[in-house]
This record gives structure tokens, C-alpha cells and sequence, in this order.
């Protein structure tokens, strides 16, 4: 593996030069202390023979007064010798700043190379590293926890647990085949057989939390369908608080699906717009429906609009045509009954309390909601709907997530080996051949902790891209 960290010396602005009062530039490598002892003066003494974890006032010739943290190898973010200058947020200035510490010796930093530095140089696992871009991120409160727990560690500590459970039994299968030809068992066959039970359920269980981890990171995917005219754009908008959606009389103005993720008591939830659901013969139209029922299977949560004006009779028939849509078992429904400003109180009680029977004679369950999209009267209420069907997102605080595609495909390899190593052991297969499932296995977690990398640059650049300039 190509390692920076015995090469050159990097710079980066930190922060969005132009934006508040201060920017920051961070500078890591070996010349760090002489690079910048060139470009700014302090009043007394130099950077070079300053100690770590200090901060010196000092002048950038005819540019600006700057403030110089000290960061020592190996107590650093990067695990070398590592500065951040706080100058004034001129994009001029950062600019120049940059310039001339490129001229006195450093290279301009890529994406992610700070956090590189950091994983290669031992300060965090790979697990952890992809987190700092997860936390830079997080827009919610309970995406924020979930990366940081990730990035002090907790979820890697899980998996080193795991990991080293399988290495103790792995050993031992191995130390075995060295004495093959006196019979000695040194891995009991049940209490390996407990080990990998108790393994893989707690790979299955990290894998089969991807789906609300995504769900934290990205948001909850809520599909908001109906008939033609019932009020879906109308709604997207009030939830929105603008005009997202194109709103009109007109049967069939949805033509495709429009996206918009908005924040509810603490957790995102990615609204889909989709085009009504009608019989139709137009074919731009029909193309916009055939996305809706795909979206509809891929939605978590469903909001069913239906209208309010229109006889009961054709309201059961769009509710039918919904649930006809859904999977129950994976899936939940709110039903929006929409255009409550248009109806009578006694009317409107009594087309809740008809679909709210057949929901039941169904043995579905559903929220049932009336609003008005138009006038935004009931919002309050689909809203506490909404949230409450997603509350275990923010009321697990002590709950693992995995919100990372690669861990969870992984993850899935690891439970594959797993499984393939309990069969062998319930078929009393040679313990060689049983030790090859769990290295399999091990292979696997190391790929997440990145201790064990098939095309390490080819991995490291993958991810690392990903991180912003400067961290």
C-alpha cells in the first residue's frame, strides 16, 4: 500500500471560505512546523519549537493576523505533526494563505486525505473513518447519534468482539490439524457450535438493522399515492411549505415522482409524490403510473389520499386499490382524508368512521387522518402519525445501526460463512474444512474494520472520495 504519511505534507482549508467570521486552514505531515514557520511570524520563538496542544498569535506578511494551534505527532488528528491557522474568512485571504504554504513546501490536500491519514496511521478503523463523513452530515438527531456512536467506536468494539471470538476458536481448529495423527479435540464441538449460533444471530441482527439505518440516514421513504385529483401535489406542498409540486385541475399533471425530505420531531422522512392512479390509455401518463405501484413497494410507509367530496362508493374503491398495492408485512399506511374544509363535520365523521370499519374487517391497521392539503388543517395530526410509527428510530438510543452499504453487504458474507460453518458442524465435516468457513467469516469483519483489505487503494479510494475537502 502507497502510505502518505511518509511522504509530503498537506494542506486544506477546513471550513467554506466567505462564510462567517473566521476560516480555518488545517496543515499535516512531516514538514508541517517548518512549512508554516515560513509563512507566519509569531511574535517570539517559532512554530517548530513549540509544544503540542498550544496556540500562538503570529502575522502572515501584509495578509493577516492569524492564531496557530500546535498538534504533535502522535497526539493529532492525523497522528502526525499537524497545525490549524485561523485567519480571517476572506476567501481572498484563505486563498492566499494556501498559496503560499503550496509554494513553502505543502500539497494541496484530496478529499478525505486528513481522515485517510488518521485510519492509516492507527487513530481510528475503518468503521470509524467513514463515520466522520456520516457525522459532517448527520441533519437529525437521531442520524448524529448513530454516526457518532460510530466514530467513538461502540459499533467497531462489536464487531473486534465478535472477530475475536471466531479467531480464539479458528486457532484452536487449526491447532488441531497440526496434531491430526493423535486425535486430540482442542475446539468442543458445542461450545463451537454455541459460539456460532451467538455470532450469527448478532451478524443477522446488525444486517437486518440497515434497513431503519438508511432509513435514519436518508430518510423514511413515504410514498404519498391515490387517485387522480385527490389532492397528492396539493399535500407534498403543505408538507413542504412551498410550491414543489405542479398543482392543477387537470387529470394526469403528475407525470413522474417528485422527492422532498423533510424533518419530523427529530427524524427524516423522504416524501415521494407519485401520479395518480387511474386507467388510462395516454402513454406518458400510464409510464407515471406503472413508477407509481413501483414505488409504492418500495416505500416504508404509505399515505393513501383520498377525497373527502367524492360518494363513498368511489372512496372505498380508491382505498381498495391502494391496499391491493401493499405488503402488510413490511409496510404501514396512513390514510389522508383530504378536502375536510369542503365538508361538513356529521359527512366527514361519517366517511372516517366507514373507512375506519373496513380497515378493521380487513385486519389491517392503519392510521386514519382527515386534513385539508389546501388550508393545511390536520397536518398537526398526520405529522404525530408519521412520527409515531418511526418512533423506534429515536427511542433505541442504545441500539446499533448500520447505515453503510458495504458493511451490511459484508455483514451478509459474514452470516453466509457463519451458516456455512454450523452446517458443517452439525454434519461433522473435518475441522479444516469447518476452520475455512470461520476464516471466511473473520475475512469478512476484517473488510469492515479494514484490517484485511482485498484491493486496499482500490477500497480507500472509494471511500475516502466521498469525504469533503480538509477533513
Amino acid at each position: 500500500m502507497n502510505n502518505p504519511l511518509f511522504g509530503d505534507t498537506i494542506v486544506a482549508p477546513a471550513t467554506i471560505p466567505g462564510t462567517g467570521a473566521i476560516s480555518i486552514v488545517r496543515i499535516s505531515g512531516p514538514d508541517s512546523f517548518r512549512i508554516t514557520d515560513a509563512v507566519v511570524k509569531l511574535k517570539s520563538g517559532t512554530i517548530s519549537g513549540s509544544e503540542g496542544y498550544r496556540i500562538h498569535f503570529g502575522t502572515v506578511d501584509g495578509l493577516d493576523e492569524v492564531l496557530v494551534s500546535v498538534f504533535r505527532a502522535p497526539h493529532s488528528y492525523t497522528g502526525e505533526d499537524a497545525l490549524e491557522i485561523s485567519c480571517h474568512a476572506s476567501r481572498y485571504i484563505v486563498e492566499e494563505l494556501i498559496r503560499r504554504l503550496l509554494s513553502a513546501g505543502c500539497r494541496l490536500a484530496e478529499p478525505g486525505e486528513f481522515t485517510r491519514r488518521a485510519f492509516m496511521n492507527g487513530r481510528m478503523d475503518l468503521a470509524q473513518a467513514e463515520a466522520v463523513a456520516d457525522v459532517i452530515s448527520s441533519t437529525t438527531a437521531a442520524s448524529h447519534r448513530v454516526a457518532y456512536n460510530q466514530l467513538r467506536g461502540r459499533y467497531s468494539s462489536e464487531l473486534a468482539s465478535l472477530r475475536g471470538e471466531l479467531v480464539e476458536m479458528t486457532s484452536l481448529l487449526e491447532l488441531e490439524l497440526d496434531f491430526s495423527e493423535e486425535d486430540v479435540e482442542f475446539a468442543d464441538r458445542s461450545r463451537l457450535l454455541g459460539l456460532v449460533d451467538r455470532t450469527l444471530s448478532h451478524v443477522v441482527r446488525l444486517a437486518d438493522s440497515f434497513k431503519d439505518g438508511n432509513a435514519i440516514k436518508n430518510g423514511v421513504p413515504v410514498a404519498i399515492v391515490g387517485a387522480t385529483n385527490v389532492g397528492k401535489s396539493t399535500l407534498l406542498n403543505a408538507l413542504v411549505g412551498e410550491d414543489r409540486a405542479l398543482v392543477s385541475d387537470i387529470a394526469g399533471t403528475t407525470r413522474d415522482t417528485i422527492e422532498e425530505v423533510i424533518n419530523l420531531g427529530g427524524i427524516l422522512f423522504r416524501f415521494i409524490d407519485t401520479a395518480g392512479i387511474r386507467e388510462t390509455e395516454e402513454t406518458v401518463e400510464k409510464m407515471g403510473i406503472d413508477r407509481t405501484y413501483r414505488k409504492i413497494s418500495e416505500a416504508e410507509i404509505v399515505i393513501g389520499v383520498l377525497d373527502g367530496t367524492s360518494e363513498e362508493g368511489t372512496i372505498m374503491c380508491g382505498l381498495k386499490e391502494i391496499i391491493s398495492k401493499m405488503d402488510f408485512s413490511s409496510q404501514k399506511l396512513v390514510l389522508a382524508l383530504n378536502k375536510c374544509d369542503l365538508m361538513d363535520s356529521k359527512d366527514a365523521n361519517k366517511k372516517v368512521i366507514s373507512i375506519n370499519n373496513f380497515v378493521r374487517s380487513s385486519d389491517i391497521k392503519a392510521y386514519i387522518v382527515s386534513i385539508s392539503a389546501k388550508s393545511s388543517s390536520g397536518l398537526p395530526s398526520l405529522h404525530s402519525a408519521l412520527i409515531s410509527l418511526e418512533s423506534h428510530l429515536i427511542s433505541n438510543e442504545d441500539s446499533t445501526f448500520v447505515t453503510n452499504v458495504r458493511h451490511y453487504e459484508a455483514l451478509r458474507e459474514t452470516a453466509s460463512a457463519l451458516s456455512a460453518g454450523r452446517l458443517a458442524l452439525t454434519s461433522g465435516v473435518p475441522a479444516d474444512l469447518v476452520a475455512e468457513d470461520l476464516r471466511r467469516a473473520i475475512s469478512s469483519l476484517n473488510q469492515i474494520l479494514g484490517t484485511d483489505l482485498i484491493d486496499p487503494e482500490a477500497v480507500l479510494h472509494s471511500i475516502f472520495r466521498k469525504h469533503c475537502i480538509g477533513k
